[in-house]
């Protein structure tokens, strides 16, 4: 293959996971302030099979063809000119340009040097693609939005998740009281990770056994409104509720502020120094990564129905050179 090629999974029309195929593509080149990254692995979101349906980011990108993923992890090979924080042979990982195109399903990717930082040095490429976009959407909602402090009640719901098992982690490092619900076979799991109060939503309501929350996080949005709408009755009055990715429905809005409440929807943003202090809690051993599986390159599609399945432990993650 030439030096100027790369191979990427592609999708030239919104579909299901069949529409993913592994092609030859220009290889991109960095320009000013850039660094060009050989990927090692890519970490794969459920934003990524809604925007391959048509739903997710699709907008934003435009349509087909495109390259999907966000989350990488790899090597710099080259750096444009100005770059001065990173170097050809620093191991980086990042959520480039999120949530325009990044093309994290290649060989190489290019964005801006600071939207990359330093691997964490204890985990490997695979693991560290699953960290970028769940860890920082949890971080920016836990710090940024809701301002965590200690002593208060935060509801992860979806815990088990990609996001959520971040969100229990980061809220229990500053000193809240988590409560989460998830499956029960993942209880003791995340009952480690530093959840005080698990509930098994297929066997109770949470709002049944719950109470006094001070932030809600519902990462199920969209495919759940009903939550978003159930967790204000465990909410304080002044709680917030942070609704992903969907957004907060306008009658949950509406009953909110009724009672006192406070709403918000989140997208994630790029944030390569967040992410060097998240390296830096996994390197100390206060956050831990969960990947369930590994899948080639070529497989992508199989993931994605991996994905698409639910009930995934952590994240999945694309392997994509040596």
């Amino acid at each position: 293959m030439a030096r100027s090629m790369m191979r990427a999974v592609v999708q030239d029309a919104l579909g299901g996971p069949e529409v993913l195929r592994v092609a030859e593509v220009p290889r991109p080149e960095p320009l000013p302030t850039e660094v060009l990254v050989r990927v090692r692995a890519a970490g794969i979101n459920p934003v990524d099979w809604k925007t391959r349906q048509g739903g997710g980011m699709a907008g934003v990108l435009g349509d087909p063809p495109f390259t999907l993923g966000w989350d990488v992890s790899g090597v710099v090979e080259e750096v444009g000119f100005g770059v001065t924080t990173l170097a050809p042979g620093d191991e980086v990982y990042g959520m480039p340009w999120f949530p325009r195109q990044a093309g994290g399903y290649a060989e190489f990717v290019t964005a801006p040097s600071r939207q990359f930082a330093r691997k964490p040095g204890t985990l490997s490429h695979e693991e560290a693609a699953a960290v970028p976009l769940a860890a920082l959407t949890a971080w920016q909602i836990i710090v940024d939005a809701a301002r965590v402090t200690a002593g208060q009640r935060v509801l992860v719901h979806a815990a088990a998740g990609g996001v959520g098992h971040f969100a229990v982690q980061f809220a229990r490092h500053l000193g809240a009281r988590v409560v989460g619900t998830a499956r029960e076979s993942r209880h003791e799991w995340l009952g480690r990770l530093g959840a005080a109060e698990l509930v098994d939503y297929t066997e109770r309501r949470f709002e049944d056994v719950v109470e006094d929350i001070d932030v809600v996080i519902d990462l199920l949005g969209e495919d759940h409104a009903a939550t978003s709408s159930r967790s204000l009755k465990v909410l304080k009055k002044g709680g917030l509720l942070v609704a992903v990715p969907g957004g907060v429905a306008p009658e949950v809005r509406q009953a909110a502020e009724a009672a006192g409440m406070r709403t918000t929807g989140f997208l994630v943003e790029p944030d390569g120094a967040a992410l060097t202090t998240i390296a830096g809690l996994i390197d100390k051993g206060e956050v831990a990564v969960e990947v369930e599986e590994v899948f080639p390159l070529g497989e992508a599609a199989r993931a994605h129905r991996k994905g698409e399945d639910g009930h995934t432990r952590g994240k999945l993650v694309l392997r994509v050179g040596a």
